[in-house]
């Protein structure tokens, strides 16, 4: 294969062009009511307000690190609104648009990076996993639970399916991999959610993957789909159809959604080392919120007043955020060792009595002390 084979863009599914124009696409017809693609803009504008706040509270030390989705809230939010409720999704660390679809309150996700609370919610009642920091690993995770719903017999069109996210770089991992090949031998109901905004940290797209990345599902002997990752429309009718195929027995399916992560990788990283700018500003023209504000007036199916609404809303979610996150608790330090065991455990008590005599040997702060 030469060079510039392997590094031919592949044609994608889109249904939004960045000009904010309706297409028909053969595989994946779409209808879509006034009142839904407004929610779709409301959750959008709503999660990318949420996390601008998050990342100012980082700066400002509220945070002891936060991963912004900036960029990719129509992957997020698409794939998210064609979730079941029944559903189970595993996300890795940045899927905070996924967790708003799931219910999940921005101060359960403010306690984990705040480092308050060892998980946040509960993930039965959300059918959202808890987030995963090792890279790759959620999607062992999701093909294992989909298997398990295989052997529950909890398929069929009113069943359940799972879907798995991750990013580009995650594509490296092996457990990633051998999550493919267990989810084709076993066709299991799982969908991998692939959200390609082309870096993984500082590594380009091309030093993780030879071919597009929606291209190894076939090696595996599954379906690959990419799509226009900044486009709500494409990321929903995709997603909830090929969720549809997972419940009813056609097995996993690869969804790459091609995207662009507009911020850092998280707010340790500075991308202005090594990404140009002139790349940054082509990816400002193809705004996913920006292309469906233009859809929705071109439609005639808001108004300026419906915009300032929404706007006004994002502006109360940006004080509550900023309210509820200093108003988190912090645990007492012994706490850290309350969730770590069922029963008891000789080894973990010794270490909690150390631990609470260390505390006791401070002037003043007792082993129920604060931080």
């Amino acid at each position: 294969m030469s060079d510039n084979t392997a590094h031919e863009e592949p044609e994608l599914v889109q249904l939004l062009t960045p000009e904010g124009e309706l297409r028909t696409h053969p595989d994946y017809p779409f209808e879509i009511s006034g009142e839904e693609a407004r929610g779709l803009y409301r959750d959008m504008v709503l999660v990318r307000r949420f996390d601008t706040e998050a990342v100012a509270l980082q700066r400002q030390g509220e945070l002891g690190l936060w991963a912004s989705l900036l960029g990719q809230e129509a992957a997020q939010i698409g794939s998210g609104r064609a979730l079941r409720d029944g559903d189970m999704a595993f996300p890795s660390y940045r899927e905070h648009g996924v967790a708003w679809c799931r219910e999940v309150q921005p101060r359960e996700l403010l306690g984990m990076f705040r480092g308050v609370t060892n998980g946040g919610w509960d993930p039965d009642e959300h059918r959202l996993h808890l987030y995963t920091i090792v890279i790759g690993s959620q999607a062992l995770h999701a093909t294992g639970y989909a298997m398990g719903v295989q052997r529950d017999g909890a398929v069929g069109e009113d069943g359940e399916a799972v879907i798995s996210y991750f990013g580009d770089g995650a594509t490296s991992q092996g457990d990633t991999n051998e999550a493919f090949n267990y989810a084709a031998v076993n066709n299991a109901p799982v969908v991998f959610f692939c959200q390609n905004n082309q870096w993984a940290i500082s590594e380009p797209l091309e030093r993780q993957s030879r071919v597009p990345i929606y291209r190894r599902a076939a090696g595996f002997g599954f379906p690959g789909i990419r799509i226009d990752g900044n486009d709500v429309f494409a990321s929903l009718a995709v997603t909830r159809a090929a969720l549809d195929g997972a419940r009813e027995g056609q097995g996993p399916t690869l969804i790459e959604a091609f995207t662009y992560r507009m911020g850092a990788h998280t707010t340790n990283d500075d991308p202005s080392r090594y990404r140009a700018s002139a790349e940054l500003e082509e990816w400002k023209r193809k705004d996913p919120i920006s292309r469906l504000h233009a859809y929705l007036e071109k439609q005639g199916l808001a108004d300026e007043e419906f915009f300032a609404g929404v706007e006004a809303e994002a502006d109360a979610l940006g004080e509550r955020v900023r309210r509820e996150c200093r108003e988190l608790p912090d645990p007492a330090p012994l706490e850290i060792f309350d969730e770590v065991y069922a029963e008891p455990h000789t080894e973990l008590d010794r270490q909690r009595a150390e631990f609470a005599d260390y505390l006791a040997s401070f002037e003043g702060a007792g082993a129920e002390g604060g931080r």
